[in-house]
């Protein structure tokens, strides 16, 4: 038996990276992680959904957060949704759940 806490299920493990399924929520009072619903890690960012700002400031939360170059996040889908799939290059799971999720 292997003793790994289970993948949640907003994480998909790649071999070049990890994938996020994300829900953004714009214009929120602070750019903030938040807790996993569903399938998807809700996010908020204080920016609005106008030529792209809110992608934008979604990706530098996430390379703040995971204390990464900006160019390692990258946004593969949806990109007019709210609903997004965010890729972070070179990443390993063991560095994502630890900043991402609380208690990983």
């Amino acid at each position: 038996m292997n003793n790994e806490p289970a993948l949640p299920n907003f994480i998909k493990i790649q071999s070049d990276g990890v994938l996020l399924s994300v829900k953004l929520q714009p214009r929120a009072s602070a750019n903030k992680i938040g807790e996993p619903l569903g399938h998807e890690l809700r996010i908020k960012v204080t920016a609005p959904p106008v030529d792209a700002a809110a992608n934008e400031a979604l990706l530098r939360l996430l390379a703040e957060t995971l204390d990464c170059p900006r160019g390692r996040v990258e946004l593969v889908r949806g990109h007019t949704s709210r609903h997004k799939v965010v890729k972070l290059h070179g990443l390993g799971l063991d560095q994502v759940r630890s900043k991402l999720i609380p208690g990983g």
